[in-house]
């Protein structure tokens, strides 16, 4: 049971990101190496719980981030590591669009209320 507080706890302060990209044309292949680079060296910093790599089934090649972070200072801190900063500058020149993300908490979801 105690387990269970502290998984409701930690849930319910950590911080989740969601990060869309549309590719270039002929650029998919190029973006997901990049995209499956990044995460991986990610998933080994300290501050990250999870993150997770998607793409469309179809075309055009629409790819998404989600990750979860124990706490704000935890993804700052990875948003200015290096491997970050590359990854941003790599995708700056296959995306269509500049990079927008969203940083949110979880009010709902698997387990219920977080508080």
């Amino acid at each position: 049971m105690q387990w269970r507080i502290l998984l409701r706890r930690r849930q319910s302060l950590s911080v989740h990101s969601i990060i869309r990209f549309e590719p270039l044309p002929d650029r998919e292949g190029a973006f997901r190496e990049e995209v499956l680079r990044v995460s991986e060296l990610t998933r080994a910093e300290p501050g990250c719980l999870r993150i997770d790599v998607f793409e469309s089934l179809r075309k055009p090649f629409i790819f998404a981030i989600h990750s979860e972070w124990a706490d704000e200072g935890s993804f700052e801190l990875h948003a200015n590591l290096p491997h970050t900063v590359r990854f941003l500058e790599a995708a700056g020149k296959l995306l269509t669009h500049p990079i927008q993300g969203l940083r949110l908490r979880r009010i709902s979801g698997i387990g219920g209320d977080p508080s």
